[in-house]
């Protein structure tokens, strides 16, 4: 290779029009990622090109801009309109991020480019109208595209140019190989195809096989997790009791500080963990996926906005490695058409969440993929990033998988990836007991009376509220999805955290002027405090041992003047 190809190429340097060079300036991207710098060029060249990168790399951004400088080229010499390119993801909040993506890439042309996007979320009626007018872009599921061919909303036999299919890696697997098969069928024969992945399995190369002709894979020599200087990985040795008491202390403590995705593994958990914060004081919002997608949106959205800081997500649905032979054999029989519950994988990874300081584990994922999309969540492009994970007894061997993989992608043999966090849980003892009596409200039924509950809200405000949310947008950023549910009593107590609870190395750095309370608290940075004044505070903090008799002071007064 030469030494002019080996130097980094800047977006301007690529031939891309001035209208997407504008808005790629307004959107702050001042050099393109390693993905963009080798698939942009090859794009524009008219190659297939299979990707494979990280979450996070900027690969939609990468087909976005291929995609427009392509059909601002066609739209120069051609004179009728119609669709020449389609994207394809396998969920409908992924459909909207892509559009989202190309709309804020379209700013400077909008009025030649037009891009609808079809994922299902209204009925097939109501998008045939945007169909109708051939946009150049149709953004859309496999089951929908599907769909509208075959009521012939949409031809494309002849017109498509351009196809995209983003997290590749998911079509197979979320139930669509059928649907794609027969979308091949309506399409020409001759086209330009990417495919974009966060991993290269067998899914992707028995897709590669029916989209791609002698495509260009691109493999990134990188880890699919930022480098320890940008992330920093922790885990806790913890029983399974003790998560709630852990997280509570962490969280009172002020100790995990910014934007946090707490992951579980069920929905029920997910209720059963925001019911046990709001007892603290602490407000959750929770990421359901049995709510309707523009619901989920609209939580992703609040939550990236900064209306809330801590949000709650479970990955269910998601099938272990180590399946039993007679489940995967049910899942093979239920791949004709896919589930209408969402998978863990439209949670935990495509979605952008903004600015995420942590990632906390809650529980810990099942296998080293689903880590990799939980944790890419955080220390996204230039930003720092933490994660850390709670592991009892039984996730040992779920714990070693993850290490291993991630030895492996970053070629450091013998060195740990996970840094143990310095966290005595001996030192936690007070916030143990509040925890079981917190816990002890948080029963199954007021779980269930609490999903309940949000479901029904959702739908109310879905539907009876939609054409006023349409009027008044502003009054949508008051419906706050971290509001407490109300289907446990809580106490004042548990919301504030006295200092004999506190640990002592947090003792050491408290402030002389730092009050009880812990939301107003400043720690000192000062020398620590002595055994002596340890002792002396404790007692004075104890109404039985710091109580006197006002006449014994007096006369004690008295001794000391003379």
């Amino acid at each position: 290779m030469d030494s002019d190809e080996e130097e980094t190429l800047q977006f301007h340097e690529m031939g891309i029009d001035d209208r997407i060079l504008e808005a790629i300036s307004k959107l702050g991207w001042s050099t393109p990622t390693p993905i963009q710098e080798k698939a942009i060029p090859l794009a524009l060249q008219g190659k297939d090109i299979l990707a494979r990168a990280r979450t996070g790399s900027g690969k939609t951004a990468a087909y976005a801009i291929a995609v427009l400088q392509k059909l601002l080229h066609i739209k120069q010499t051609a004179s009728l309109q119609a669709t020449r390119a389609i994207i394809l993801t396998p969920t409908k909040e992924l459909c909207n991020q892509a559009y989202r993506n190309l709309l804020d890439l379209t700013t400077g042309c909008s009025r030649d480019i037009k891009c609808v996007d079809i994922s299902p979320q209204l009925p097939l009626a109501s998008q045939r109208p945007l169909l109708m007018e051939k946009p150049d872009i149709v953004v859309a599921t496999p089951s929908r595209l599907l769909a509208h061919i075959r009521a012939e909303n949409i031809n494309v036999k002849k017109t498509l140019e351009m196809l995209v299919v983003d997290e590749a890696d998911l079509v197979f697997s979320f139930g669509y190989e059928s649907d794609v098969k027969e979308l091949l069928e309506n399409f020409p024969k001759i086209y330009q195809a990417f495919m974009m992945s966060a991993t290269l399995g067998e899914d992707v190369k028995n897709l590669k096989k029916l989209v791609l002709h002698n495509a260009v894979v691109l493999k990134l020599e990188e880890s699919q997790l930022p480098e320890t200087s940008q992330l920093n990985q922790y885990h806790i040795k913890c029983e399974e009791n003790d998560k709630f008491a852990l997280t509570a202390a962490l969280l009172k403590l002020n100790l995990v500080r910014g934007k946090t995705i707490f992951f579980v593994n069920s929905v029920n958990k997910c209720y059963q963990l925001k019911l046990f914060l709001e007892q603290f004081g602490i407000r959750a919002c929770i990421l359901n996926s049995e709510l309707p997608v523009n619901s989920r949106c609209h939580i992703v959205d609040q939550f990236n906005d900064g209306l809330y800081d801590y949000i709650i997500a479970s990955d269910e649905s998601i099938t272990p490695a180590h399946s039993s032979k007679k489940s995967v054999t049910k899942q093979k029989e239920k791949t004709k058409r896919p589930k209408k519950e969402d998978k863990e994988y439209s949670i935990a990874r495509g979605l952008d969440f903004y600015n995420v300081s942590n990632v906390i584990n809650f529980d810990f994922p099942p296998n080293p993929s689903s880590y990799i999309h939980r944790v890419g969540r955080t220390a996204r492009a230039d930003n720092q990033g933490t994660a850390l994970s709670f592991v009892s007894i039984k996730d040992n061997e779920k714990l070693e998988e993850v290490e291993q993989a991630l030895v492996e992608d970053n070629a450091q043999e013998g060195q740990s990836i996970f840094k143990p966090y310095n966290f005595k849980m001996e030192e936690i003892e007070g916030f143990r007991y509040r925890a079981k009596d917190a816990l002890q409200a948080v029963t199954r039924s007021a779980v269930h009376e609490a999903k309940m509950k949000d479901i029904r809200q959702e739908i109310f405000n879905s539907n009876k509220l939609k054409s006023y949310f349409d009027d008044n947008p502003q009054d949508l950023r008051i419906l706050r999805h971290d509001k407490p549910l109300h289907s446990v009593k809580t106490t004042k107590e548990l919301k504030h955290v006295p200092e004999y609870i506190v640990p002592d190395a947090l003792l050491q750095l408290r402030t002389r002027q730092g009050q009880s309370n812990l939301h107003s608290s400043r720690f000192r940075q000062g020398r620590p405090l002595s055994q002596a004044e340890r002792k002396f505070r404790k007692r004075k903090s104890d109404p039985l041992e710091s109580f006197e008799f006002a006449g014994l002071a007096e006369n004690k007064k008295k001794r000391r003047n003379k």
